[in-house]
């Protein structure tokens, strides 16, 4: 180990990634002698915390000796990473699904925009000038892809854009935006790890815990056998050991409410939306029902739960309705494939909460649950990569007698006004009932 002194030089630097994964934005400069070797080591200010993550140095004018230019990953990209990392998922960086470039009049403009993005649903378009990101103004395009590179994926950022509107002049539009991951899921195990073949690529079954990509010896990592109970090699991982621990963590608080596991009956929700208007939702193992202006909505076993999602204020709630009482009965080691992905910011409350996300039926299910207590803030269901997520939130928490159940459930999907369910009874019935 080794210690060197110096002040911070810059801040908010970005350094290219030069034919790496390894792109540093929003980065500090410190002439700190940092040399090869030092990656990894910690940045600390006069008083002892820790401001960043030393990793990368200018060395190219005097071969592998340091001239006075190093920098550090910094302590708010850490935070935002941190839950991530920790969760032993290989974590990637996040995307908005559109380029930016600098325009003939010096402004930063999207250059390029998918329309399979959350960013193009949201209304951005080619040349929209970009004004703020994420609470910063955004004045040059490095100044963009340092905002953009602290965030990990499924973060929902503020965008402010102004446009030129032949019939309208300048307007502007303020959104938020959901970003995705620059690589699929496969594509950064195969960076990271190698090629590996799936053992089973199939879905993952409903009455158990998907292990076809695990491996338990841990010599094929080199882990000391005094280490080897705290590690579980996993495809996509680089320790699943801490993502299940994790998982079931969050899983043993929630019980601490109440264990559903028990309330295997029917169960039956009445109460009426904002406008007054009644419902009735039944959910059950199988064909789970919802009744709304006189038309009654049941789930067909023999489709995929994504190809009855849509409309959200009644397909949509009755789809993740009955996923929530899935997941609650049969907990998330029989429900399929369950993960800890990580905390983010709150959408409601902005507030960090923690995320299990969940494959199903064509569905990907995020549960979002309170870091405080456990408890079951929403669910967000994706059907794929072009549609917009249902998501629904439960709020004020009754005690039944036996359980904590929402009295309020609110659903909503892309840029529709929220609809809230008012639940004036919730009740087990019978399996016959």
């Amino acid at each position: 180990p080794s210690v060197s002194w110096g002040i911070v030089s810059g801040t908010h630097r970005y350094q290219y990634p030069s034919g790496t994964l390894l792109e540093y934005a929003d980065c500090i400069q410190t002439d700190a002698a940092i040399n090869p070797g030092n990656s990894g080591g910690a940045l600390f200010d006069a008083a002892g915390e820790l401001i960043g993550i030393n990793g990368r140095g200018s060395f190219e004018k005097r071969g592998r000796v340091n001239v006075g230019v190093g920098y550090a990953i910094s302590i708010n990209q850490i935070n935002n990473f941190i839950d991530h990392l920790a969760s032993g998922r290989i974590v990637d960086h996040a995307t908005l699904g559109a380029t930016v470039r600098t325009g003939n009049d010096g402004k930063v403009r999207i250059a390029n925009v998918l329309e399979l993005s959350d960013g193009f649903r949201r209304g951005i378009r080619v040349d929209d000038e970009v004004l703020s990101f994420a609470g910063r103004d955004i004045e040059t395009v490095n100044q963009f892809k340092n905002v953009l590179g602290i965030y990990p994926k499924g973060w929902r950022v503020p965008i402010a854009l102004r446009r030129d509107d032949p019939a309208k002049g300048k307007i502007e539009l303020e959104t938020v935006v959901r970003l995705s991951g620059i690589h699929s899921a496969g594509q950064l195990a195969e960076k990271i790890q190698g090629a590996k073949p799936r053992t089973n690529p199939g879905k993952p079954q409903r009455d158990e815990e998907d292990n076809s990509d695990r491996e338990s010896s841990p010599e094929l990592s080199g882990v000391p056998q005094k280490y080897a109970h705290m590690f579980e090699a996993r495809r996509g991982f680089a320790n699943y050991y801490f993502n299940r621990s994790r998982r079931d963590q969050i899983w043993e608080g929630f019980l601490q409410h109440g264990d559903f596991t028990k309330q295997k009956f029917n169960w039956r929700l009445t109460g009426a939306l904002t406008d007054g208007r009644p419902v009735a939702v039944v959910l059950t193992d199988g064909n789970s029902g919802i009744q709304l202006d006189g038309e009654t909505f049941v789930l067909e076993d023999s489709f995929d739960l994504a190809d009855q999602l849509q409309p959200p204020v009644k397909n949509g709630l009755l789809v993740a309705l009955h996923t929530w009482r899935t997941l609650l009965i049969v907990g998330p080691q029989r429900f399929g494939e369950v993960i800890y992905f990580g905390s983010i910011p709150d959408a409601v409350t902005n507030a960090q909460v923690d995320i299990l996300t969940a494959r199903r039926e064509g569905l990907e299910s995020h549960f979002l649950f309170d870091r405080n207590d456990q408890r079951l803030l929403g669910i967000e269901l994706f059907s794929g990569v072009d549609q917009d997520p249902c998501i629904i939130r439960f709020a004020n928490y009754q005690n039944d007698g036996k359980l904590l159940v929402p009295s309020e459930i609110t659903v909503t999907q892309g840029d529709q006004q929220p609809s809230l369910l008012q639940v004036n009874q919730f009740e087990f019935l019978e399996i016959e009932k």
